[in-house]
């Protein structure tokens, strides 16, 4: 038993048949001493409110709640677990909601309801199947500030080094720009295979995201999109030609935006890929 009075999560896990699910993208961790230091990676959890995806057995929600948040809302897609994270609600006078459903079909703030003026924090140990597409979900809303004050996840670490990564890099691209053009992004450790159940093939790393404010020049999101894909899709090629399938003759955009035409994608900046958004 933990302080919590609730049985280890290994035994969790064999009582409730919570195998990991390689179609979930599964991988359940297992200690609380390392779930309490993601938590507390976050910031201030006892004046906020934490949104969860993909619980499991509560290993993560276990830590968010030892360390004091003040309210937990989880979804779950996985129905075994429900029963597992009922138990974890009682032992903590109901701060832990779960919601059972697909994170990315719902709509966040709505689940989340009346905040009492307290900041929401976005702490998860995404599924690996699922984990880039919500965060660009969440990156990629027209209205911005977003709902969350910032974003504590953990990716694949080959993952986290596409989020933070710099022009000229062999990591750099779309997800790069589309969360640094309006965050603040940086990895804050690495969780090492062994920590999980079943051990994944590779390295884990927490990154977290900061929101900023927007520029008042600031492309339109859509549009952003558009020409990064473009440009990405492929980098190899120089953007006179790789911009072509937006429809429209790229090199007068180019000039405009005070970009080489025989760049590539790798080669530009956030700011860069900004400017030359505007121009379409």
């Amino acid at each position: 038993m933990y302080d919590d009075g609730l049985p280890p999560l290994r035994d969790v896990i064999n009582e409730h048949g919570l195998q990991a699910k390689k179609s979930l993208g599964q991988n359940f961790l297992t200690d609380l001493n390392l779930t309490g230091k993601i938590a507390r990676s976050a910031g201030d959890l006892e004046n906020s409110i934490i949104y969860e995806v993909g619980p499991g057995p509560g290993a993560l929600t276990r830590g968010l709640l030892m360390n004091g948040a003040s309210r937990v809302v989880a979804v779950e897609m996985d129905h075994r677990c429900i029963d597992a994270l009922a138990k974890v609600s009682d032992a903590y006078d109901g701060r832990l909601t779960v919601h059972e459903g697909d994170a990315m079909q719902m709509d966040e703030a709505s689940l989340i309801g009346d905040t009492g003026g307290k900041d929401v924090h976005v702490v998860a140990n995404l599924p690996y199947n699922v984990g880039t597409a919500l965060l660009v979900k969440w990156m990629t809303g027209e209205n911005w500030k977003p709902w969350f004050k910032s974003l504590t996840l953990m990716f694949q670490k080959e993952v986290g080094e596409r989020i933070i990564a710099e022009p000229r890099t062999k990591a750099y691209g779309r997800l790069s720009v589309l969360c640094q053009y309006r965050a603040d992004c940086r990895i804050l450790f690495d969780i090492p295979r062994q920590a999980f159940i079943p051990p994944p093939k590779v390295t884990s790393a927490i990154v977290q995201i900061i929101p900023r404010d927007e520029a008042a020049d600031a492309p339109k999101q859509k549009t952003l999109e558009r020409v990064v894909s473009a440009a990405f899709n492929q980098r190899r090629k120089m953007l006179r030609a790789s911009l072509k399938g937006l429809g429209t003759d790229p090199i007068p955009k180019l000039e405009a935006a005070g970009i080489k035409e025989t760049a590539r994608a790798e080669e530009l900046s956030i700011d860069d890929f900004c400017r030359l958004a505007n121009q379409y």
